[in-house]
């Protein structure tokens, strides 16, 4: 949702949502809560990523963890100009010894989390 709110929204298309009883879920009942609970889930689910996007902390983070990319080697990867074999032509002669810095997953994860809890 972060990434289609972020891109401004369905330009064609949109969802195509469905959902399934359980084998024990027989009354018909359960198959309307299970609509209408994956559509809750789902209305939540924009609410968070609309908050991610106007606190902007989330693409903050984003664009930390894909910095390298702005680099000149990154332009090359992305723009096609280097293909894997040049990749690996590239990192033999630049002797590459890469400080891989952390993707810091978790607070990402941590960010949607709260994101989610304070959907009221």
């Amino acid at each position: 949702m972060y990434y289609l709110l972020s891109s401004g929204g369905f330009t064609t298309g949109g969802f195509n949502f469905d959902a399934k009883l359980r084998r024990q879920s027989i009354d018909p009942n359960d198959l309307y809560f299970a609509h209408v609970y994956g559509l809750d889930t789902l209305a939540r689910a924009v609410l968070a990523a609309a908050d991610l996007i106007e606190k902007g902390r989330f693409k903050s983070l984003i664009d930390q963890r894909y910095a390298s990319w702005q680099g000149e080697l990154g332009k090359k990867i992305t723009s096609g100009a280097l293909d894997l074999a040049g990749i690996c032509d590239y990192a033999v002669k630049a002797n590459l010894n890469p400080n891989i810095p952390s993707g810091k997953q978790e607070l990402f994860e941590s960010l949607v989390a709260n994101a989610a809890s304070n959907i009221k």
